[in-house]
């Protein structure tokens, strides 16, 4: 399989001292893929600015407008957690293009699939606001561009964030056009992705939330894609698959505490690429969101990228957790239950 990379090192200008969504975290990720010769494995694409309209598309133009103001002035907050400066425009339009490019790419058959290192992040930005160190929606643009330029009519995100992608839920929870399915610890950062989210009007049933307790682990995660994503996504039948790929789940992320490994976001990713295959010719990509242990980001980042070339073999030099696994019994009553909730039993 062809798989493209996109990434450009205007994403590291966005920055603020000591905050933990760093350029760092690329800066990790692109060694460890030099390291292990995944990247000499990779086509590289160049990204692209998305355009006003593509940001419009998805936001309003009241939110670009706040954006570009307080960029022009330097810099400053949007909330506690939400920074700008003098580069974080620029930035956030080139990782929304990003998307768009790498949705073009695998919908022409340039590439087969493709994942788009960028920041900063996107899936809390909501129509309105900026917020959880999001600026602009990346996945939410990138699956409005599927949907106009590409005329899709299904398009399915899958969120693994530890962080619910509130962001994400809000643009699309009136649509069936977007089936949003997310896994998230809960109650945590930002507060929403309760199950009984579900969308609303045309789009109810096609918000899909698994929040989850701390310490869930391998086994629970991969049983929730097997036993509860799969039938869904065979059931809605996507013409294309984004990914929000959050690392925060990993036993050693400071953000979280959820009791991933690297093999284990490896196998969700061999998951979604399978899923891709039997559903929508394998058209996949993924867009980088969270994780903020170095180490578990790159390796993570690396496994994906292992599972997308198609390798059978996936290192995890990490190792298992050292924390308690969550008890796989009370997961299998928990997606018994949200089967019920979307009709699957």
């Amino acid at each position: 399989m062809t798989t493209a990379y996109l990434y450009s090192p205007l994403f590291l200008e966005h920055q603020e001292y000591g905050h933990p969504e760093s350029p760092e975290r690329l800066n990790a990720i692109l060694r460890a893929l030099d390291e292990t010769g995944v990247r000499a494995r990779l086509v590289p694409i160049e990204p692209t600015p998305a355009t006003e309209a593509h940001i419009e598309s998805v936001h309003t133009r009241e939110h670009l407008a706040r954006v570009k103001q307080l960029v022009a002035r330097g810099g400053g907050h949007f909330d506690p957690d939400t920074y700008t400066n003098e580069s974080t425009l620029d930035a956030a339009l080139l990782a929304a293009g990003a998307l768009v490019r790498a949705v073009d790419a695998v919908m022409i058959g340039e590439v087969d699939n493709a994942f788009a290192l960028v920041r900063p992040p996107g899936h809390h930005a909501t129509r309105t606001r900026a917020m959880g160190f999001c600026i602009f929606n990346n996945v939410a643009i990138a699956a409005q561009h599927a949907l106009d330029a590409h005329r899709l009519e299904r398009v399915l995100i899958v969120d693994y964030d530890v962080h619910h992608g509130n962001g994400t839920q809000d643009i699309f929870y009136d649509s069936a056009r977007v089936l949003y399915f997310s896994t998230h610890q809960y109650p945590h950062y930002p507060g929403t992705g309760d199950w009984r989210e579900i969308g609303k009007g045309e789009g109810s049933g096609y918000t899909v939330n698994v929040p989850l307790p701390t310490g869930v682990g391998d086994r629970g995660f991969q049983y929730i894609f097997d036993e509860l994503l799969t039938p869904i996504a065979e059931r809605y039948c996507p013409q294309l698959i984004l990914v929000s790929a959050g690392y925060d789940a990993h036993w050693s992320d400071p953000l979280a505490m959820e009791n991933l490994t690297v093999a284990g976001y490896g196998a969700l990713a061999r998951t979604l690429v399978a899923l891709a295959r039997d559903v929508c010719a394998g058209r996949i990509v993924f867009t980088l969101e969270g994780g903020y242990h170095l180490p578990a980001l790159a390796h993570s980042v690396v496994a994906t990228f292992h599972a997308l070339l198609g390798d059978d073999d996936i290192p995890d030099p990490l190792g298992a957790s050292p924390h308690q696994e969550y008890a796989l019994e009370a997961v299998r009553r928990y997606v018994e239950h949200l089967k019920g909730v979307h009709n699957l039993v």
